[in-house]
């Protein structure tokens, strides 16, 4: 047995078979005590101290030089392991938002300065919340404007995001004035039409008499010129259940400045919202009484489009790097 031959040892393997010629069952200390029969009864007690204090240097020692090699192989591997950053381009190109999450933020702060809540809600709902509560009673022949995903249980892919709007009516009491921006969901897919887009509406509540249309028509004035710079805006009357008087809300074409184009059909006009002031049915849904409001919802990809000038909403959810990186 020699110290010398541990401190030396330049492996984990030699180490290995140092620790079993020492330790092992026909090592050193095994034999060692073993001779304890044949010595005299007066120095058995120094003899097996000396062996045991002898053991536990030893086996420090062993242990110390296996942590030594163990640190070293793990270095070793390291540094093998090795990542040298020098080898890549270290001009890498900064990314960007996509222009769907750009318009989304857009219009959010608009709103947000304009002291609206944002709130938000499931995306799978239930027929009450999505349709009936919002004046869409089984069979009515406006469901047929949006195509739903329906589960079983009469549960569904919520169509738009109005059920917030319900959800946030049935837990809080007015004034209400809050956007619901997210993901909805419709069995449509075309040049103007995904399956899964995205829409952010909004819902202002008072008392009866302080929200009026002339309410709804300055903030929409408002916010379309914020979006769009200074365009013409104009207010048709439309039909949605949820809103009684409606209207869609048109833009002068950003393209032709009015003059007429192929975006506009030469109308001169660009179709980019819904609104009106919320139907009597959708409050007794949610047992509001002696109030007034307005609503309005938008869809932010037509947003995107318009702004960025992209022809064909399937591209912006197909991941191109080609049309991503325009947006940098």
């Amino acid at each position: 047995m020699d110290e010398k031959s541990i401190k030396s040892c330049n492996s984990l393997s030699e180490l290995e078979k140092l620790r079993v010629s020492i330790f092992g069952k026909k090592g050193y200390f095994v034999g060692q005590f073993a001779k304890m029969k044949t010595v005299a009864d007066k120095e058995k007690k120094n003899f097996a101290q000396k062996l045991n204090k002898d053991k536990e240097y030893f086996l420090n020692l062993l242990n110390s030089k296996k942590m030594q090699l163990e640190s070293q192989a793990i270095a070793i591997e390291m540094k093998k392991d090795r990542v040298d950053v020098t080898l890549f381009n270290s001009t890498s190109e900064a990314g960007a938002l996509h222009p769907v999450m750009d318009t989304m933020d857009k219009i959010i702060e608009y709103f947000v300065s304009m002291n609206f809540s944002i709130e938000e809600g499931p995306l799978v709902e239930d027929d009450f919340h999505n349709f009936e509560a919002l004046n869409l009673p089984k069979h009515h022949p406006a469901r047929d404007m949006q195509d739903t995903f329906y589960f079983e249980d009469n549960m569904l892919l919520r169509t738009h995001t109005s059920p917030v709007q319900i959800r946030t009516m049935l837990k809080t009491d007015p004034p209400i004035r809050m956007i619901c921006p997210g993901a909805v969901f419709r069995r449509d897919y075309d040049l103007t039409h995904t399956p899964m887009f995205h829409q952010v509406e909004g819902l202002v509540v008072g008392k009866s008499g302080e929200i009026s249309f002339a309410n709804l028509k300055y903030i929409l004035k408002d916010f379309l010129k914020y979006m769009f710079g200074e365009v013409e805006v104009r207010f048709r009357p439309s039909f949605f259940p949820f809103t009684e008087p409606s209207t869609e809300v048109d833009i002068s074409c950003i393209f032709c400045k009015g003059k007429g184009c192929r975006v506009c059909s030469h109308t001169g006009w660009l179709e980019v919202l819904g609104s009106g002031c919320v139907h009597e049915n959708v409050f007794k849904a949610v047992n509001y009484k002696d109030v007034s409001g307005y609503a309005f919802g938008l869809g932010v990809e037509r947003f995107a489009m318009l702004l960025h000038k992209i022809p064909d909403l399937r591209s912006l959810f197909e991941g191109d790097l080609r049309l991503l990186e325009q947006f940098r």
